[in-house]
């Protein structure tokens, strides 16, 4: 028997509960309606996270094959408040962004992206 395993459940003293590294509810709801739509348009097949301790990121595929169309991500702590949520596509590189997603998602036209 291993002595040595304990179990920590909510442990206010943990940092990494405090950090939020990841979407909030309500912006993973704003996007998976997004992608959605696009999937029933036939559009998108696939989409994957990233995770990293500066920012997430939703990528979208149209294969599952091949690399991502585009990616969704928001910073952590951007530089710039128009920073916080970015659209790249394959290479990284910004194609848009703006300090709120609503608005990011909604006034981007995804077929002439």
């Amino acid at each position: 028997m291993n002595n040595n395993l304990r179990l920590v459940v909510n442990n206010i003293n943990d940092k990494r509960l405090e950090d939020k590294n990841f979407f909030e509810k309500d912006e993973l709801k704003i996007i998976l309606n997004l992608y959605a739509k696009m999937v029933s348009e036939g559009s998108w097949k696939d989409y994957g996270l990233n995770i990293s301790s500066k920012q997430v990121g939703f990528s979208v595929f149209k294969n599952a094959a091949e690399n991502a169309l585009y990616k969704i991500c928001k910073n952590f702590k951007p530089k710039n408040k128009n920073l916080k949520y970015l659209i790249t596509d394959t290479n990284g590189k910004i194609l848009k962004n703006s300090a709120d997603l609503n608005l990011l998602l909604k006034n981007t036209n995804w077929k002439k992206l």
